[in-house]
């Protein structure tokens, strides 16, 4: 359900904004909130390779595998430096990782529908990724670790970047008007499922009680 009030600013469409208080509380525990982090990056790397060979039929094959091979490398570059982080500050990759987030939003995906599951899992990932660049700012602007700051807001400009990519891929998949209809769908199914997830130190975390 929308909830206008509390729409995120700025260039980002979220429906729900991020209360000011998740970032202190995510930063609690920082080894496991970049261990977390991490494992984001590296399904982001391997949903954007999934996708390399997905194009439309109306679609030109080198652009978009040309685009979608660029956001891998830079989600596997953010993986190398999160992971250098992690580790040079004592802190261990786990080896298993859940992200309830994610796997609601891939659950609305229409799937063997078509372009209608394409469309579906660019929109997926915009929102993902429209969310991590909201959560990163919060984490840039807490000023409570100056190192975890720096890191941050060095990944919010790639984070927006990706998100704009997303949906333009997605715009070429269907018409505008299915394009967007379906967007406003899965903006209102984020907005409750972000909200509704636990609290604790992962990027995608809900508020704190």
């Amino acid at each position: 359900m929308r909830d206008a009030s509390a729409s995120a600013p700025g260039d980002l469409p979220l429906r729900w904004a991020t209360p000011s208080g998740w970032a202190r509380a995510a930063l609690h525990d920082p080894l496991s909130l970049l261990g977390d982090h991490a494992h984001l990056e590296r399904k982001a790397a391997s949903n954007a390779l999934e996708l390399l060979t997905r194009w439309p039929a109306h679609a030109a094959p080198a652009d978009w595998s040309g685009i979608l091979a660029a956001v891998a490398r830079d989600e596997a570059q953010h993986l190398h430096a999160v992971t250098r982080l992690l580790n040079a500050r004592g802190g261990e990759l786990p080896r298993v990782h859940r992200n309830p987030y994610a796997s609601g939003l891939h659950a609305h995906v229409r799937r063997g529908q078509g372009s209608r599951e394409l469309l579906d899992r660019l929109l997926v990932a915009a929102l993902i990724e429209a969310r991590s660049c909201e959560r990163f700012a919060l984490l840039a602007g807490d000023g409570g670790d100056a190192e975890l700051s720096a890191f941050f807001a060095s990944l919010h400009g790639s984070e927006l970047g990706h998100y704009r990519i997303f949906l333009h891929l997605a715009a070429g998949v269907v018409t505008p008007g299915e394009r967007d209809r379906r967007w406003s769908e899965l903006l209102d199914v984020e907005a409750d499922l972000i909200r509704s997830q636990a609290a604790g130190p992962r990027i995608h975390s809900g508020p704190t009680p």
